[in-house]
């Protein structure tokens, strides 16, 4: 999962950052607040990265989905690409969790196909 989700979050780093640049010039917020916006939600992509497995950090990528959406307000592109966003969100907290479950299965199957060797040795 935490493969799935970083790719993700990665994605939404450049995201932010190329929706800042078009904020700066379309919207009637000052240079300064763009920035310090789009520069704490770059920074939070990157460290939900390494936060994605602990407890609260899959509600976390979820906030931040939100908010995403929301910057649609300033730019409006930002509504579909952060629709977007939540459903890749979505899609690799689903399928990373079902891909972990498959890799616990086939190392528990493998260590069990391990011990009956061993023994008899």
């Amino acid at each position: 999962m935490r493969t799935l989700c970083a790719s993700t979050l990665i994605g939404e780093f450049f995201v932010i950052g190329f929706a800042g640049l078009v904020a700066m010039r379309t919207s009637d917020l000052s240079t300064s607040t763009v920035w310090t916006v789009s520069g704490i939600a770059m920074a939070l992509c990157v460290l939900l990265c390494g936060f994605i497995t602990r407890p609260g950090g899959v509600q976390f990528g979820w906030a931040l989905q939100i908010a995403l959406i929301a910057s649609g307000f300033v730019v409006p592109a930002m509504f579909f690409l952060g629709a977007c966003f939540a459903g890749l969100w979505w899609a690799s907290v689903h399928f990373g969790r079902k891909v972990d479950e498959a890799k616990a299965r086939f190392a528990a199957a493998a260590e069990s196909a391990a011990e009956p060797a061993a023994a008899e040795k």
